[in-house]
């Protein structure tokens, strides 16, 4: 083995503590209202869509919560595959955050359906919140997913049960 490499003594699997002790920790649902609280104050996550045919499709989007329609909404491409993609189909949303050094954090995830947003009013309102795409090229076409669903997770510390 290369001495470049760490290695794990025999019987211990990559990140064991090794018997060291961390503080107890709980998995706590999350409500709806601090979901969407979550959605709203960040701007990155990670879009997911079945297209059909293998493995879902997940790209990482910078977005913008919105929380009128309680939408997530994030600019395109004209005629890219994932514009395409996005048209019809139902996809899932995911944010998350986490603190390595309190092993604390939380997820959540919403399920919708995707559309294109055509309505010029709707548009308007949307160009106001300030989208700034960060992939390179012009993103003309608005899509969001409606939070149909949410859910959310977080772990914290708590006593040992």
């Amino acid at each position: 083995m290369s001495p470049d490499v760490p290695q794990q003594p025999e019987g211990r699997l990559a990140g064991d503590s090794g018997g060291q002790s961390h503080p107890a920790s709980q998995m706590r649902d999350l409500p709806r209202a601090e979901c969407l609280r979550l959605l709203a104050s960040s701007r990155f996550g990670r879009l997911t869509v079945n297209t059909g045919e293998g493995a879902p499709v997940i790209r990482p989007v910078n977005y913008v919560f919105d929380e009128p329609s309680q939408s997530v909404v994030f600019r395109t491409a004209r005629g890219s595959k994932f514009h395409a993609l996005l048209r019809a189909a139902r996809a899932a949303f995911e944010i998350d955050d986490i603190d390595a050094g309190s092993r604390m954090g939380w997820s959540v995830i919403i399920v919708g359906v995707t559309e294109e947003v055509t309505n010029p009013i709707d548009v308007r309102r949307l160009e106001s919140l300030e989208l700034d795409p960060w992939a390179p090229g012009e993103k003309p076409h608005w899509v969001r997913i409606r939070a149909w669903t949410v859910s959310g997770r977080r772990i914290v510390l708590g006593a040992a049960e």
